[in-house]
């Protein structure tokens, strides 16, 4: 019994008891994290033929970069990061400065109606947007009927239907943002803006020589994470449109889930998952060096 009691003690001591605390995390990390990442490596540079597998080392990424409906997805995930992040952004940027004013009454209730999209069930959202943007019975066209403008095809036409997408997340996400935005106000002192006013600033002045500067780091970490975003955008096109019409709003995670879902082909979906990892960590890396500390 003793000799039982000290091997106990050799295995728990002060310094060995904080990694057997974080054994179970760890373990529960490798085993959904690590080996995924790892697996989905191995196959991306994999071939599977009547159930077997075989290493076709770069055979994969040269059949994605020969693939025009690749090229096309890309584009397609480009333009909605070039248009609707910047637009979505701005639009952060003024609700925060609305909210953040001591002149609007009501504003927890405004915080809180205009953060509400973004905890909202994204399968939901985008139905009832399908249904709003529906060419023949929707709200939208009902609207723009009654002041005498044509019903317009929104998820029937290639440019409306990227229009369209743009708008349903949008609306899901500036809210997101702008939380993050009015924290990052709020940590502005007062001090500058009395001083500015004492200066003669104006309140424009005041946004563009104080409250942009100010706000550059927290600008740049939304920015970062709506790119990251838009570029894995998945359930509103899926949704929506199912990536037509005719490729038009077929983002790069809808491709990746096209051909590793239904197509099976897991080893092509998985270098394309990579080249997109890739191409985050490309613009992140831009991005940090573009807007970032320039005293780093």
């Amino acid at each position: 019994m003793a000799t039982t009691t000290k091997k106990k003690r050799r295995w728990l001591t002060p310094k060995t008891a904080p990694y057997l605390f974080i054994a179970p995390a760890v373990l529960l990390f490798i085993i959904f994290t690590v080996y995924p990442v790892i697996s989905s490596l191995l196959l991306s540079f994999q071939t599977s033929s009547g159930g077997e597998s075989e290493f076709v080392f770069l055979d994969n990424y040269i059949r994605l970069f020969n693939d025009p409906l690749f090229y096309k997805a890309l584009s397609n995930t480009f333009i909605i990061l070039i248009v609707q992040v910047p637009v979505m952004l701005m639009l952060a940027v003024l609700l925060a400065v609305l909210m953040n004013s001591a002149l609007l009454r009501l504003r927890s209730f405004f915080r809180i109606a205009f953060f509400m999209p973004a905890i909202t069930a994204l399968v939901a959202y985008a139905i009832v947007f399908m249904i709003m943007l529906d060419e023949n019975y929707g709200l939208v066209n009902y609207v723009l009927s009654v002041v005498g403008i044509e019903p317009v095809s929104w998820l029937n036409d290639p440019l409306w239907a990227k229009v369209s997408l743009m708008i349903a997340v949008t609306w899901r996400w500036t809210g997101y943002n702008m939380v993050i935005l009015l924290a990052g106000l709020q940590n502005i002192s007062n001090d500058l803006y009395e001083a500015a006013s004492i200066d003669g600033a104006g309140k424009v002045r005041q946004f563009f020589s104080i409250t942009l500067p100010q706000l550059r780091p927290i600008l740049l970490f939304t920015f970062v994470l709506s790119t990251i975003g838009t570029l894995q955008l998945f359930d509103e096109p899926f949704i929506l449109t199912d990536g037509g019409p005719n490729n038009a709003t077929l983002t790069i995670s809808l491709f990746l889930y096209q051909n590793g879902f239904q197509f099976f082909d897991f080893n092509y979906a998985s270098a394309i998952a990579y080249v997109l990892v890739i191409i985050i960590a490309i613009l992140s890396w831009l991005q940090f060096r573009v807007a970032g500390d320039r005293d780093e």
